[in-house]
Formats: structure tokens, C-alpha cells, sequence
């Protein structure tokens, strides 16, 4: 009796996601039912894929054998697909997007529902990281990067640039006053990043003409926790335009020292594998994004 495809896909969610729920829940059915199904898989190959104990799934060596088998099965299934979806125009599939909280937060998630109102059949899957992922490893398709690329076996699509800017509340600036100078910030709060320490240099010029190099006097590992910081007067930031453009044009965030300031742009890049079997959904996601990343707050 030959497996199905259907009893492959429930296994490689199993390992994916770690548990037999957890897969039910990805696939939209039934624990009983994906249970039943790896039964039915192990029956007809003849041999145990999966040890389970009450609190963790292993895999056999058998089944970690299969299971590359089964993913290059399922991948290129998804790709026969992908390729009579594109000839009709309608990329289809699932695609795995990775970026920074604040880049999901204040440029794609806003996109979302015009995207999946031009591209139904595209199941997209958001996912955020503070730090560059390894794509394979993390079974991601396309991840947006902030600041020079050194990955050359990735594909780059460059999308656009974000400029920084030192940043403050009004109530900070009401309650400790606004530096005048850049020697000005000794005596003030800096707020930045725990690592990496290259996102502590400021676009002020620093000693040296180079740029300003700050030690904070609280550090955090997300751009999004320093600008809930910033809000809430509780220091001076750095940040980039992409996430903070709204707050200046609200008010909410003052620039500081503009007259000071060195021009500093943040490139943004689309980052992948050249030989993707996904590059329609690659494609579509891209161009909505870029599409949507003209003007303020990006630059080109």
C-alpha cells in the first residue's frame, strides 16, 4: 500500500512544530487525525518513525532518514503547484517571511490585508527575529535585512534606505531640557542596544568625525522596546525613520540636534535563496512591499 501525501505533510508538521496538537492545529484538523495518520504511515512503511514519551517526540533513525525524503516529496509537489498557479497569474502556496518586530510591526503588517486581497491563495507566515537567521534551518523563504549585507550565498533584492535620527519625547525634553550641542548629551539619558554594539554609533559626529559612539545607560535587545522607552520619557534614542515617522509627524517624537546630524541611511534588502522553488510567492510579496516603500519614510 503506497503512503500519501497527506500522511507525509502530517509528519513533517509533527517534526516542525514539535507535537501532535501543535501539527493539528498548523494543518487544521484534528489531533486524533494526525495521530491516525502517522499510525497509518508507520503501518505501511513497516518500521517506527517517531519514539514518543509523555513529554517530548523523537525521531528514529529511520525516520529522520525518511523524513528528507518526504520534505523533497512535499517541496516539489508545492512546486509543480507553484508553476501552474504563475502560468495563471496566481501565486499559491505557503511563504515564510522573516523580519525584526519593528520592521513587521510598522512596515508589513499594515500591507497584510491588501496582500491577501490581491494573492488569496498565498498563506502567508510572518515570523520575527531580532538577529539574521540561517533560512534553511529555520525553514523561512524570504527574510528582510536592516544595515550592509555579508551573506553572499543569498540572493539580495535591495527595497530602499532608512535614515536614522537621535529622537526624544516632549515630557523628557519639558522635564531635562533639550541639548543644545552634541557634548550636551553627557548629561542626559542615552538609550540603546545591549548588541550588537555597532547600533550604539549615533549620526552625530563624534570625536574623532566619526560617528558618535554612545554607552547607554540602559541597553535593550529590540528597536521596538526603545521606542516604547522613548515614549514614555524615560530617555534619548536612535532610531530609524521607518519606525518612528509617524511619531515625529504626531509629535509624539521630537529630532534632536538636526542641524548636527550626518546623513545616515539604513539599506533595507529582501534576502533568499537563488534557486527558491517559491519565486512567484517570492515575487509578489516583494513587489507589494516595494511598491508600498516609496517617499517618506524611505528613501531610494
Amino acid at each position: 500500500m503506497k503512503t500519501t501525501l497527506d500522511e507525509m505533510q502530517a509528519f513533517i508538521a509533527v517534526i516542525d512544530s514539535g507535537s501532535i496538537t501543535a501539527a493539528a492545529e498548523t494543518l487544521g484538523q484534528t489531533t486524533s487525525g494526525v495521530s491516525r495518520a502517522l499510525g497509518r504511515l508507520e503501518e505501511k512503511l513497516g518500521t517506527t518513525l517517531l519514539t514518543r514519551t509523555t513529554r517530548r517526540l523523537q525521531l528514529t533513525e529511520e525516520g529522520d532518514a525518511f523524513l528528507a525524503h518526504a520534505r523533497a516529496i512535499v517541496a516539489s509537489v508545492e512546486a509543480a503547484e507553484e508553476q501552474l498557479a504563475a502560468r495563471r497569474d496566481r501565486p499559491a502556496g505557503r511563504l515564510r517571511v522573516d523580519a525584526a518586530m519593528p520592521f513587521v510591526l510598522h512596515a508589513i503588517a499594515p500591507l497584510v490585508a491588501g496582500y491577501r486581497a490581491r494573492y488569496p491563495d498565498v498563506v502567508l507566515e510572518l515570523n520575527s527575529s531580532e538577529r539574521y537567521i540561517d533560512l534553511l534551518e529555520r525553514r523561512t523563504d524570504v527574510a528582510i535585512r536592516i544595515g550592509p549585507l555579508a551573506d553572499s550565498t543569498l540572493h539580495a533584492r535591495p527595497l530602499a534606505h532608512s535614515r536614522l535620527r537621535v529622537l526624544a519625547s516632549p515630557g523628557y525634553l519639558q522635564e531635562h531640557g533639550t541639548p543644545a550641542s552634541v557634548a550636551d548629551l553627557r548629561t542626559h539619558t542615552l538609550l540603546g542596544f545591549n548588541e550588537p554594539d555597532s547600533l550604539n554609533h549615533w549620526p552625530l559626529p563624534g570625536d574623532t568625525d566619526a560617528l558618535l559612539h554612545v554607552r547607554p545607560a540602559m541597553a535593550v535587545s529590540s528597536g521596538e522596546t526603545l521606542r516604547a522607552l522613548a515614549l514614555e520619557g524615560v530617555g534619548i534614542v536612535c532610531l530609524s525613520d521607518f519606525m518612528t515617522h509617524r511619531d515625529r509627524q504626531d509629535g509624539r517624537l521630537v529630532q534632536l540636534l538636526p542641524a548636527h546630524t550626518v546623513e545616515v541611511r539604513q539599506p533595507i534588502h529582501a534576502v533568499y535563496y537563488r534557486n527558491t522553488a517559491v519565486s512567484a510567492r517570492i515575487s509578489s510579496f516583494l513587489d507589494h512591499l516595494a511598491a508600498a516603500m516609496v517617499g517618506d519614510p524611505y528613501v531610494h
